[in-house]
């Protein structure tokens, strides 16, 4: 049974940053691809950032701001995000998905678990 749980949000200014972490069980790092979403109010789910294999991939609106990161010792995830802006704000989500593939993939339905959430509120 893989669990996810993920902390660290938080209400910041912008230009601020924040550390996330997604504490995980029930699976072997190494065998998985996991990922980070977004979901503003009245949105879809978006996708942040992800890896899967060796590969490591953000999203456009992220990309040299936020760095994902992998801790095997202690079977942790981290997201940080610097120099936040009002529109970072969501609730952040952790996702992992059995099957690994050469290109990391960036659509919700790929992924089949998740944690619950935490919630990033940028104010400007």
């Amino acid at each position: 049974q893989v669990q996810l749980v993920e902390s660290g949000g938080g209400l910041v200014q912008a230009g601020d940053f924040l550390r996330l972490s997604c504490a995980a069980s029930g699976h072997t790092f190494s065998r998985v691809a996991m990922a980070w979403f977004r979901q503003a109010p009245g949105k879809e789910r978006v996708f942040v950032a992800g890896w899967s294999g060796s590969t490591t991939y953000y999203g456009d609106s992220v990309k040299g701001r936020f760095i994902m990161s992998r801790d095997h010792a202690k079977n942790t995830v981290t997201l940080q995000m610097n120099n936040l802006k009002p529109e970072d704000t969501a609730v952040y989500y952790c996702s992992v998905s059995p099957r690994l593939t050469a290109e990391v993939r960036t659509a919700p339905s790929e992924y089949a678990y998740w944690g619950q959430g935490t919630q990033v509120t940028v104010s400007a």
